[in-house]
Order: C-alpha cells, then sequence, then structure tokens
C-alpha cells in the first residue's frame, strides 16, 4: 500500500490562526494566568506553538488518556495513563486538544477534571469535526472545522509517524 497525502491546511494557514486564537486568549484572561493541559500525544505541537504567543503567563501541564481500551472507538469511559503532577484547584485551566471528533473521552476528561475545582475550565483545540460528534462538548477555542477524513501533522500521527510535519495533511492509501 502507498501512502498519499494531500495538504488540507497550510503551515502559514495554521501559524496564523493560532496566533488569532492565542490573541482571543490572552484578552480573555488578560491580568491573570492559565494552567495549559496538554493531552498527549498529539496536543504537544499545538500547545507549544500555541503557548508562544499567549500573552498571559502560563503554565503546562499533560495527562494521557484513554477510552478505545482494545478497540477502533472510544469507548466513553477513560483511564488515566499519566496524571497531572500539581493540584489545579482556583487556576483558569485551558485543555490544549489536537482534534475533536466523537467528543467522547474529552467529554469525560471535563467532567474528571472539574471535581479537581479549576476556578475555571475551558477548551481549545486545533482541529474539529463536528460532524462526528456524539458527547456535548463545548468547544471554546477552534483552530479549523474540518470534514470527516483522516488527518496528520502539525501532532496528529498514523502509527506514530507524520506528527513533525508543519501542515495538516489527508492520508489515504492506494494499491501499489
Amino acid at each position: 500500500m502507498k501512502e498519499n497525502i494531500e495538504t488540507l491546511i497550510s503551515k502559514t494557514a495554521i501559524q496564523k490562526r493560532i496566533s488569532e486564537i492565542a490573541e482571543d486568549i490572552s484578552q480573555d484572561y488578560a491580568g491573570e494566568s492559565l494552567e495549559l493541559i496538554c493531552v498527549l500525544k498529539g496536543g504537544v505541537v499545538f500547545m507549544v506553538d500555541l503557548a508562544k504567543h499567549i500573552k498571559v503567563p502560563v503554565t503546562m501541564n499533560f495527562m494521557d488518556v484513554s477510552s478505545y481500551g482494545n478497540g477502533t472507538e472510544s469507548s466513553g469511559e477513560i483511564k488515566i495513563l499519566m496524571d497531572l503532577d500539581e493540584p489545579i484547584e482556583g487556576k483558569n485551566v485551558l485543555i490544549v486538544e489536537d482534534i475533536i471528533d466523537s467528543g467522547r473521552t474529552l467529554s469525560k476528561l471535563v467532567e474528571h477534571l472539574s471535581h479537581r475545582k479549576p476556578k475555571s475550565l475551558k477548551i481549545c483545540t486545533l482541529l474539529d469535526k463536528p460532524d462526528r460528534r456524539v458527547a456535548n462538548v463545548n468547544v471554546d477555542y477552534t483552530g479549523f472545522s474540518i470534514p470527516d477524513a483522516f488527518v496528520i501533522g502539525c501532532g496528529l500521527d498514523y502509527a506514530q509517524k507524520y506528527r513533525n510535519l508543519d501542515y495538516i495533511g489527508v492520508l489515504s492509501f492506494e494499491e501499489e
């Protein structure tokens, strides 16, 4: 099988949009600080780029969660593989995701983090696939809404490859 990649969103468009989102976040949290929580692994690239443009003090924390078990579709129940290393009580928290599709995992994660009593809890995603949404998730900052296609780049992978692409591509396969 030969892998084909078609550019969906260019590096220039991504960087411009990240800057715009960071400006909105900076205005919304003016005079305050913000804790960015990255959902590993895909969100790392986006969170780092975003943090560089935010003009309020930020701290970063990381979580690794799974809801897939042995299947290919989210079960909706999350398993925390790596938890936060500091409490979030009383903090402004922004969950940073690479992509949101069904919303099941994120819905459960928001519920889980809410019990830790943050001052505020919002969601930021680079990519949103609203056509795949089955769980009610309020996304506060969205980079791009995209069609239901298999995408890679900017942290998104296929078999752990392509995370380092500086653009978003649609991956397809053809017989050789």
